[in-house]
């Protein structure tokens, strides 16, 4: 019996090894699979501003938070993305569990006062990371504030990152509104937009740069009790985009 118990304990932590995304389905979380020319794109929605991308094996976390998941059962990251310093992006407990010696850590300035041996990139910083491909896009609010003067994210502090993966081009927005940078962007395969009072932006802010930039698919995501049939009856009449809706609150 003993030796039974030691061979099925041996195979399962080979499984585990080998298979570690099956434990991330067991979690009960949704996945897209999106073909690039890189290979399969797996997207995780781990929930609020939280996302796992996996592309060939290659993982990439975006602002990890234990709140919403045990990163114990989740695959090592390749490269970690962290939008801003705020608790709920900013999670130090998840990246001492996902960091390994080959993880890279993307952030900002204000991130590297808490997470050392990260790679800071500014907003219009361009960089190649793990080979990889990576913009840092501006992340602000321009409406909404905290105080009189005082945005819930000033200009300059927060990123949005879109990654080249293949021939596809991914923006994560981070918490930010619809900036004048954002509306400027190209060719943008997959977004995800932020859509909560008073933090980032009403679905009427979300529909309003989807129109002007166009992506062909967009994740409402990081929406809170935002209603978001709201979003996709706006947008039902634009045709260039596909409007997914999956479980970000």
């Amino acid at each position: 019996m003993r030796y039974h118990v030691k061979k099925v304990f041996l195979f399962t932590l080979f499984f585990t090894m080998l298979f570690p995304r099956v434990l991330t389905a067991q979690e009960g979380f949704e996945t897209d699979v999106i073909k690039t020319s890189a290979g399969d794109l797996e997207i995780t929605f781990i929930g609020h501003g939280t996302l796992m991308l996996n592309l060939g094996g290659k993982i990439i976390h975006v602002d990890s938070w234990t709140r919403l998941g045990d990163y114990s059962k989740m695959p090592k990251a390749d490269l970690i993305l962290l939008t801003h310093e705020h608790r709920d992006h900013l999670d130090l407990k998840a990246l001492e569990i996902l960091r390994a010696e080959k993880t890279d850590v993307v952030l900002t300035q204000t991130c590297s006062s808490q997470v050392k041996g990260g790679i800071v990139m500014n907003n219009g910083d361009v960089r190649i990371v793990k080979g990889l491909k990576i913009e840092a896009v501006p992340a602000y609010n321009v409406v909404h504030m905290r105080s009189k003067g005082v945005p819930y994210h000033p200009k300059g502090m927060g990123n949005g990152y879109v990654i080249t993966l293949g021939d596809k081009r991914v923006y994560v927005a981070g918490d930010t509104e619809n900036t004048p940078e954002m509306t400027m962007l190209k060719d943008i395969d997959i977004a995800f937009l932020p859509m909560n009072l008073p933090y980032t932006m009403t679905p009427e802010m979300v529909a309003s740069a989807t129109k002007v930039f166009k992506p062909k698919i967009l994740y409402p995501y990081h929406y809170g009790e935002t209603d978001t049939s709201k979003i996709v009856e706006l947008l039902k009449d634009v045709k260039q985009t596909e409007v997914r809706i999956r479980k970000m609150k």
